[in-house]
């Protein structure tokens, strides 16, 4: 999850100071776009306990929940307000959440192939939870570093991760121990409903936000019915599909995100600032 808050200042990207872990939820995969957008916009991109290069405390499960109560206790401790909040994959409903229980922070949403509701019973959601949560895939994600290997490479359509991507997202995990966070969420798609159903609960007090749905068309995770199903959720939004993108299409396509971000944030605060 990453924000723009309405003000001009310098770029900061803080690390949670809470075991290190997995690249899908690191703001290195937003290097690109924050660095186009920096000067301009004030760019915050937070890493989830566990994530990227934070630790995580004692005790700490890496579950949705748990994050959800560390990007709201996030947003408490800089104060901010007047956010314009980025999520994608698993930072939409968490950053969602945290939108929820700070009414009136969040006043405008961008949203990247994600989703904000239960999926159990679902077989496309059930088949991946079930597999990739299950023992035999925890052991290859912490032994052999699965999520890394797999998921970066077919999360991007448009471009393929070079060498050095790679080594800089594997060297983030480079033992067992550091990849446990990692292995958790994949088993919380499904063993999350109840947070899941908080979160699709409370959409109606958002449903008034300006929303910018960033869409990668390629992407075999979330498909054009959960697009949808966001845009009938959030009726003032404006819609840019990349075609050809995968999942972390701010990865895969920054120069198109960066675009959809400036052409839309003027219509929505009057002002070239986010």
């Amino acid at each position: 999850m990453s924000s723009w808050r309405t003000t001009r200042s310098v770029h900061r990207s803080p690390t949670t100071s809470r075991e290190r872990a997995s690249p899908q939820n690191w703001s290195f995969l937003w290097r690109e776009v924050i660095t186009a957008l920096r000067a301009d916009f004030r760019c915050i991109a937070l890493d989830y306990p566990g994530f990227g290069l934070s630790t995580a405390a004692p005790g700490y499960c890496y579950l949705p929940e748990e994050h959800a109560r560390v990007v709201t206790a996030f947003l408490d401790e800089l104060h901010l307000t007047g956010v314009t909040l980025v999520g994608q994959d698993w930072g939409g409903m968490i950053g969602l959440a945290a939108a929820q229980r700070r009414p009136g922070v969040v006043q405008r949403l961008v949203l990247a192939n994600t989703w904000a509701w239960p999926v159990n019973g679902i077989p496309h959601f059930e088949a991946f939870s079930r597999i990739i949560g299950s023992t035999p895939a925890r052991f290859l994600i912490e032994r052999f570093n699965l999520l890394v290997n797999t998921f970066i490479p077919t999360g991007h359509r448009r471009r393929r991760p070079t060498a050095a991507e790679m080594e800089h997202y594997r060297r983030a995990l480079e033992t067992p121990e550091r990849r446990g966070a990692s292995a958790v969420l994949p088993r919380r798609v499904l063993g999350s409903r109840a947070f899941f159903a908080e979160v699709e609960a409370g959409l109606p007090a958002l449903a008034q936000l300006p929303a910018l749905i960033v869409w990668g068309d390629a992407d075999i995770a979330f498909r054009p019915r959960e697009r949808a199903r966001l845009e009938a959720t959030f009726p003032e939004h404006t819609t840019v599909i990349v075609e050809g993108a995968g999942t972390y299409v701010e990865s895969d396509a920054p120069a198109e995100f960066v675009a959809a971000l400036r052409d839309w944030a003027p219509l929505r605060t009057g002002s070239a600032q986010f």
